[in-house]
């Protein structure tokens, strides 16, 4: 990406000022600049943005709200969290975005996740707004008893923010069809409505089929559009992917449909190299070590023989593919040059932000596709908008059809980066087109408000 000195001027003033409302919140200071840096040269001549100062009003959220939760543990002690509802804006729909339980959660994460959360939403061209929240509980090392109490006592608080029309929560890190399950019963309890409150719900009591696939799904979906732009596809490629949950899951399920050969998974502990690839029997095996056993991803190098990395990430294993579907900031500079020097073509984020901005430009320089997450994971809130179009009308779609919408929904949001972000025939900055796509229609509907 080539910024003029003019150009970069004005992103190092915008955040110069940022950094000093915002003091301390890396990760929301590492998002804003990662927009800034395209959306700033794109309204340079655009007026109207300046003067309804849009950007500026873009990285402020509407409120944050920050709340006790008191629960008690199956010993009978007494536990204090803190939990959070970051509503950042509406302009184009209801509040839209995750709950993270997660012992790192904090108010610069959430702030940094709702943001990037307005444009992913605005991309998928539903009527969604973004949010973000959670709490620093850690539900892996609790009892399903001691999860259930801290989810309604959760619930009880946040049920005051919430609502059909004004937000709808979903699930993130640590929230499952397990919590998701306590919070919507509490809510029932509260306010004796069923109403959909929350997205990612089981499908016995108003829940979307391929809610749990879709962001996986949907990231392979966008890398399967970006390889077709360059007459190339998944069939043969070696994929790298980090992370064992949902996401991860399915995004390796969809690639070994499509054809890709699979070799890498991870936990927080480490990963694991499988060189043959994992088929679909090996990928039962880790769905049910991490979904029901709650086991670490060693357990598959032990099981089947293969080489385990402790305290690593997988990307110094030569691949095609790399799919970061872990956490934010997991592929460094240095990680990013090592995927270029082994042979990686192309990159589709499957977490929220898990590549470093130094990272970013490496992938630049080496000429690398490249699809952020706020186009490449948008497949899940694409689907929770659909089930919140269900629960309006009382209705549940076939599997097939949602299938067919999802696909056709990351073909869209494929297009408008390619809209946005081209630069010759077949060279795509997907970064730019995603920036400045989800940013026009968030900004054309607050012109449209005046000053408010």
């Amino acid at each position: 990406m080539n910024i003029s000195t003019s150009h970069q001027h004005s992103i190092d003033s915008f955040m110069s000022g940022l950094i000093r409302r915002n003091p301390g919140e890396i990760e929301f200071q590492q998002a804003v600049q990662e927009v800034v840096s395209y959306i700033i040269p794109y309204i340079e001549d655009k007026p109207l943005y300046k003067e309804m100062q849009i950007l500026e009003r873009l990285c402020e959220p509407d409120r944050i709200v920050i709340f006790r939760v008191c629960w008690e543990d199956d010993k009978g002690n007494i536990r204090t969290q803190r939990g959070y509802r970051v509503q950042h804006n509406n302009s184009i729909g209801p509040y839209k975005g995750g709950l993270r339980f997660h012992h790192s959660v904090n108010q610069s994460i959430l702030k940094f996740l709702a943001f990037e959360q307005t444009f992913k939403n605005s991309l998928t061209s539903l009527p969604m707004g973004g949010g973000k929240g959670g709490s620093d509980f850690n539900p892996k090392d609790k009892s399903s008893n001691e999860v259930m109490r801290f989810c309604q006592s959760f619930m009880t608080e946040l049920s005051r923010y919430i609502g059909p029309n004004i937000d709808v929560p979903a699930g993130d890190i640590g929230v499952g069809a397990r919590e998701i399950g306590y919070m919507f019963g509490q809510h029932k309890r509260l306010t004796n409505e069923f109403t959909g409150i929350l997205t990612g719900k089981g499908l016995e009591y108003g829940g979307s089929p391929i809610r749990v696939e879709a962001t996986g799904y949907g990231a392979v979906y966008m890398m399967e559009e970006m390889l077709k732009l360059q007459n190339q596809g998944l069939e043969g490629k070696t994929c790298l992917i980090s992370g064992s949950g949902n996401v991860a899951q399915y995004a390796a399920e969809k690639c070994i449909q499509l054809g890709g050969k699979v070799v890498t998974l991870s936990d927080s502990s480490g990963f694991i190299h499988d060189p043959e690839g994992i088929n679909e029997e090996k990928l039962a095996y880790i769905v049910d070590l991490k979904t029901n056993k709650r086991a670490r991803i060693s357990e598959y190098a032990v099981h089947y023989g293969v080489e385990y990395y402790p305290d690593q990430r997988p990307w110094k294993i030569p691949a095609d593919i790399a799919f970061p579907c872990a956490t934010q900031n997991e592929i460094n500079a240095q990680d990013a040059t090592a995927l270029v020097n082994n042979g990686c073509i192309a990159i589709a984020e499957g977490a929220n932000m898990p590549t470093e901005i130094d990272a970013i430009r490496v992938f630049q320089k080496a000429g690398i596709l490249f699809a952020p997450s706020k186009a490449a994971n948008a497949g899940g809130v694409a689907i929770s908008g659909l089930e919140m179009s269900q629960n309006s009308g009382r209705i549940t779609w076939k599997e097939q059809d949602l299938q067919n919408r999802l696909h056709e929904l990351m073909r869209d949001i494929h297009d408008q980066c390619v809209e946005y972000g081209r630069e010759s025939k077949n060279k795509v900055d997907y970064l730019k087109g995603a920036n400045i796509a989800g940013f026009t229609k968030v900004a054309n509907a607050m012109l449209a408000y005046g000053v408010v």
